[in-house]
């Protein structure tokens, strides 16, 4: 152990330059003129690894964005970790509200400003640095495996064609994912699970072009109007969600969970500060802490239509447009509800206006068991580098490959991130703690240790 932390500190600054680099690359996966970033960056993580220690690594074509595979073999008789991460990043707009390039890397005030700095490439890479740190000590405990795609963003479509053909290569004993956050450093948690998603497009359309709105407003049906509509009526007046059966399959937190949740360390008004608002709003009877983990939502992404350039222009628009997304909560379909997100929106659609609902993509929610060897580990590798215990948390994003992994691999995942809630994910001006990034490196080791201890 001391030889790691010798290693790590010699190597720190190094590590770091190594991130720049990566981050560097505008790998954004949902763009069409970034497919050659794609290949680059992908490329880039093969040789990260290969430089770290990995005994092989491969890059994998795919219908979309392809795979990056590696690992680093010790022996059948120890347990094998898959790491998963993904190399690929949200789009960056708006980016006059960046305060610099985002793919021009920045440390300020300990902070590390980027785009895929938190969400996933200083978290993913972390655990490159781990293993060239166990590979260079020559410590290694477990065999390690690698998978980091290039489609997490957009909902990894296909992924599931990936690991259905690859089950060998990639069978391990448990899967270790660094996507999540911790509530702080003066806190750290585990997230033990993390909410499903369904994503839709609506599409709303009126005349068969734009109108004069002076000529024929009040006499034909704005779409954005009927849009807005048609939303407003998705909550009621305590914002519980009335889409119908949408909370059928729902498995209600116990009192237990609940009053271990209220425990947790929680500052309303530094939460309020932080995002520049005065009041918080959520379903009725529930905590903020308990809106954002146990309880399924729905949120308006995106809404466009009409004129929305400089100046005016009065015009009856032909059409309006929104993304929507649900996040679900254990025992929760996302096919059941896309289903019903769909129907809703074609059901309710006003006289004078066609509606058209699609999805985009979606996944499930998923539960470590935090009685499990694997949860162990990671809590016992946490507490040996934050002198404390880690406080078990539901996290509120998705990641939508997990459930897809227990069901073709038939192994446990456990989430070991190291971001914090207000990172700035998918928003400008994402960042990551140089802190954080460090002490991930520092805290892997010792879940490799602990659990090759408690898998003998």
């Amino acid at each position: 152990m001391e030889a790691w932390k010798k290693y790590q500190s010699e190597n720190k600054e190094r590590f770091l330059t190594e991130l720049l680099d990566l981050l560097r690359i505008p790998s954004i996966s949902a763009r069409s003129e970034h497919k050659d970033d794609m290949i680059t960056c992908a490329a880039s993580v093969q040789q990260h690894l290969l430089k770290a220690g990995a005994s092989k690594a491969e890059i994998y074509p795919t219908e979309g964005h392809p795979v990056v595979y590696g690992e680093k073999f010790i022996d059948a008789s120890k347990p094998t970790v898959l790491v998963y991460g993904h190399y690929d990043v949200q789009p960056v707009e708006p980016l006059e509200l960046w305060h610099s390039g985002p793919f021009e890397p920045v440390i300020k005030d300990g902070k590390i400003y980027a785009r895929g700095s938190a969400d996933d490439k200083g978290q993913f890479f972390m655990h490159v640095k781990a293993l060239e740190t166990l590979v260079q000590t020559n410590t290694l405990s477990c065999n390690i495996k690698f998978i980091i795609e290039g489609e997490e963003e957009i909902g990894s479509p296909n992924l599931a064609k990936f690991v259905k053909a690859n089950k060998e290569l990639l069978k391990a004993d448990v899967i270790l994912i660094s996507d999540t956050s911790m509530l702080s450093m003066e806190h750290p948690s585990i997230d033990v699970g993390v909410r499903g998603l369904s994503y839709i497009e609506v599409e709303v359309t009126g005349p068969n072009r734009d109108l004069h709105s002076g000529v024929y407003g009040g006499a034909v049906a704005n779409p954005i109007t009927m849009l807005a509509k048609m939303i407003a009526s998705c909550h009621d007046e305590n914002n519980h969600i009335t889409i119908p059966g949408f909370y059928d399959d729902v498995v209600e937190s116990t009192d237990t969970e609940r009053k271990k949740m209220a425990e947790a360390p929680y500052n309303e008004e530094a939460y309020k500060k932080d995002l520049g608002v005065e009041k918080l709003w959520g379903e009725k009877n529930y905590t903020t802490n308990e809106r954002t983990g146990i309880r399924p939502t729905l949120e308006l992404n995106g809404i466009w239509g009409g004129y929305i350039g400089e100046g005016s222009k009065t015009v009856l628009p032909s059409k309006a447009f929104a993304k929507i997304s649900a996040r679900l909560v254990p025992n929760q379909s996302s096919k059941k509800i896309t289903e019903k997100l769909i129907n809703y929106f074609t059901s309710i659609a006003p006289a004078g206006v066609t509606v058209k609902a699609s999805e985009h993509h979606g996944g499930e929610p998923y539960m470590t068991p935090i009685d499990s060897n694997e949860y162990r580990a990671a809590a016992k590798a946490v507490a040996a580098t934050f002198g404390k215990e880690p406080i078990p948390v539901r996290g509120g994003g998705s990641i939508p490959i997990c459930a897809l992994f227990e069901q073709e691999l038939g192994i446990k995942i456990v989430f070991m991130g190291f971001g914090l809630d207000s990172d700035n994910l998918h928003s400008p001006n994402e960042k990551y703690d140089v802190l954080n990034f460090y002490k991930g490196i520092e805290t892997i080791p010792y879940f490799q240790l602990y659990y090759a201890e408690m898998k003998k």
